[in-house]
């Protein structure tokens, strides 16, 4: 006999974002509808003789505030990062996760290159001292893997289930939510605190303007990056965490939690196509999408908001766009899609998690946020990009897109509760 068991829903009811737009909701919020860019000069280290010179750094960011330790500054900036946009989760969330079985809850972190301070600082260290590894601090040690990021989480808010982190590019931040959502539907969890936390790095700076990723614009940076523009070329190099508590709907029905939205679906895709440039045809991009959509059995053409990856690299906005094209046909005349990453700087394996909770934040607005500095659209980018200003809609489905190198895809689908 077939009993059908009713599928497990799961929806988001807190956010925590430490980000070079705000460290709080309401001024994230604020500065990303308002299309306030926090591009900048780089702070963070000696930019003068590079071709890059911009960048979106967090700022006046005191980690004490939410690690209780002698020496929190021992901790990666990822690492301070994620605890910190973890902590806001769960208080904006209003859950007392210590109330829960402990086997029910659940962290999932997405990065890429979290651990790598440390071992850069362990290698300073050893060559600085003739190879002496007595020299290494033990610490640079066990921080110096991927992982480091999710345990200090579990570790900090008392979290005894699971604890993963993911690594997919720049796609890491997405599939981290994806992961958890379907951490909750399979009764692994009832809820999870997932999401994002990446830093900005001198050796990843220079690497990115080694291969030419970047906007070599450095006149004003807030009017650098331009998706989908004729004259695009990059994106400007963010950083930060944003944090998710999601539960399952009943368990969160239970306490009469606020809901931000439902998580619908999630897709992903490999091209196997080429280490850093997407396939001519975007047939990641259309992969992930449907998976994505198909997952959470939504027509294309119920989409009225769509985040767009949006990186202002010559080969992946055209490309980008015909993907969308190809997956909702006449509907992609319709939706309204936006780059944010001019706003908030690309934040590599957090970049999911940061526009999710800015597609989170459009449906509970009911208010679409702009794409700035689009002035000379490409020919080939020729859909409804909200230029210039943010735009009143009833956002009843969201969708968030993300690439990383290697030609990973993600997709995330999000619903109005």
């Amino acid at each position: 006999m077939n009993i059908d068991v009713p599928e497990r829903r799961v929806v988001i009811t807190g956010m925590g974002v430490i980000a070079p737009s705000g460290k709080d909701i309401k001024t994230f919020w604020d500065n990303v509808r308002d299309g306030i860019s926090a591009a900048a000069p780089v702070s963070r280290f000696d930019a003068s003789r590079l071709p890059v010179k911009i960048a979106a750094e967090v700022k006046d960011f005191d980690v004490t505030k939410f690690i209780n330790s002698r020496k929190p500054g021992r901790f990666d900036l990822t690492i301070q990062y994620g605890v910190a946009a973890a902590t806001l989760a769960v208080t904006d969330s209003g859950l007392d996760l210590s109330s829960i079985e402990p086997d029910r809850v659940g962290v999932v972190e997405g990065t890429t290159i979290s651990g790598a301070g440390s071992i850069i600082k362990a290698r300073d260290s050893f060559v600085a001292n003739d190879g002496n590894y007595r020299a290494l601090h033990p610490y640079n040690v066990i921080a110096g893997y991927c992982g480091e990021g999710s345990s200090t989480i579990s570790l900090h808010l008392g979290i005894h289930g699971h604890a993963v982190t993911y690594c997919s590019g720049c796609a890491s931040g997405n599939d981290a939510i994806g992961y958890a959502m379907r951490m909750i539907q399979c009764d692994d969890v009832d809820v999870a605190v997932a999401g994002g936390s990446e830093e900005m790095m001198e050796m990843l700076h220079v690497g990115f303007c080694r291969v030419r990723a970047m906007t070599e614009q450095n006149g004003d940076p807030a009017e650098a990056m331009k998706p989908f523009d004729r004259r695009r070329d990059g994106f400007v190099l963010g950083e930060g965490a944003v944090f998710f508590v999601m539960e399952e709907l009943s368990h969160a029905l239970g306490r009469g939690a606020r809901i931000y939205a439902e998580v619908a679906g999630h897709g992903r895709s490999c091209e196997a196509y080429h280490a850093t440039d997407p396939h001519p045809d975007g047939v990641g991009y259309t992969r992930a999408m449907e998976k994505a959509l198909r997952h959470a059995r939504i027509n294309p053409s119920e989409v009225d908001y769509i985040n767009a990856h949006g990186s202002a690299t010559p080969s992946n906005d055209p490309i980008e766009t015909r993907a969308i094209k190809t997956v909702f046909r006449e509907h992609s005349k319709r939706v309204s899609i936006s780059a944010t990453k001019p706003i908030t700087g690309h934040l590599m394996g957090a970049s999911g998690t940061i526009e999710t909770m800015i597609c989170a934040l459009a449906i509970w607005h009911q208010e679409i946020p702009p794409t700035i500095n689009l002035d000379e659209p490409d020919p080939g980018c020729d859909l409804d990009y909200v230029p210039g200003a943010a735009r009143s809609f009833p956002v009843r489905v969201g969708m968030n897109l993300n690439a990383g190198f290697g030609g990973r895809y993600a997709c995330l689908v999000l619903r109005r509760f």
